[in-house]
């Protein structure tokens, strides 16, 4: 078994509890289904949705993704196409949000489990 940092099983989407076990059934390319998550743990059984609603919290956590996003791409439009019209803005801006909402909702329900939730790591289990 090897060790694996917190950072490194957040990117992999591994459990944050074990750091083994996979929280997604499918990888986040796949068309159907890259919403599928197990609802516990394959490797320790850390159920992962404590409660109904649980991950309404991952919602802030990807609002916050997609805003990022959203803004850098606003100041790479306006500083290398030299302040385009707004149209230009929300036809480049629009697509890539319907484009990365599959990964911004994985990495927020990850983000969530693994620092905002309080799951301990208990190494070995």
């Amino acid at each position: 078994m090897k060790n694996v940092s917190k950072l490194q099983a957040a990117l992999n989407g591994l459990c944050p509890r074990c750091r083994q076990g996979k929280v997604f059934k499918k990888p986040f390319y796949s068309i159907r289904g890259f919403d599928d998550m197990y609802e516990h743990c394959p490797h320790c059984g850390l159920r992962y949705e404590v409660e109904p609603g649980y991950f309404i919290g991952a919602m802030y956590v990807s609002y916050a993704i997609s805003g990022g996003v959203a803004l850098i791409t606003g100041f790479i439009l306006f500083y290398l196409a030299g302040d385009p019209e707004g149209w230009v803005y929300a036809s480049v801006i629009a697509p890539l949000m319907v484009l990365i909402a599959p990964v911004n909702f994985r990495i927020s329900r990850v983000i969530w489990l693994h620092y905002v939730a309080g799951i301990k790591y208990i190494k070995g289990l």
